[in-house]
């Protein structure tokens, strides 16, 4: 830790209305826009991001569509297909961030749209 600030982790998902790019981009920048405004995040904060998506989202790789976004594409970014679990949540989008925040700031872990129930704890509220 230098100067109060550490790495943390920050999780994060959502859905996508539809295997779609229009549907897959919708939800991917929601996502970051959340992480980003709630976390107070300047993209040059991200030291990795880790993408992983259910295996009936194919339309589209989420880090192509974070890499659009300003900074973005200086960020290590791997995108995964989730693993496969019986009745698992639909179109999926989970994210898995590195980044350097000072030790004392709350996180927020955006949990959007119907990703909300896999982690009702840290939801996010708008």
């Amino acid at each position: 830790m230098v100067d109060g600030w550490t790495w943390r982790a920050l999780r994060g998902a959502t859905t996508a209305e539809a295997n779609t790019i229009p549907a897959m981009r919708e939800a991917v920048l929601e996502l970051l826009d959340t992480l980003e405004r709630e976390n107070q995040l300047d993209p040059r904060q991200l030291l990795s991001v880790t993408f992983s998506v259910t295996a009936d989202l194919d339309a589209i790789y989420p880090a192509t569509i974070a890499r659009e976004r300003p900074h973005w594409d200086e960020v290590a970014m791997l995108d995964v297909q989730h693993m496969r679990v019986h009745e698992e949540l639909p179109r999926c989008i989970r994210l898995l961030a590195h980044v350097h925040l000072p030790a004392h700031q709350r996180l927020v872990h955006p949990y959007l749209r119907g990703a909300k129930r896999l982690r009702p704890d840290w939801s996010y509220r708008h």
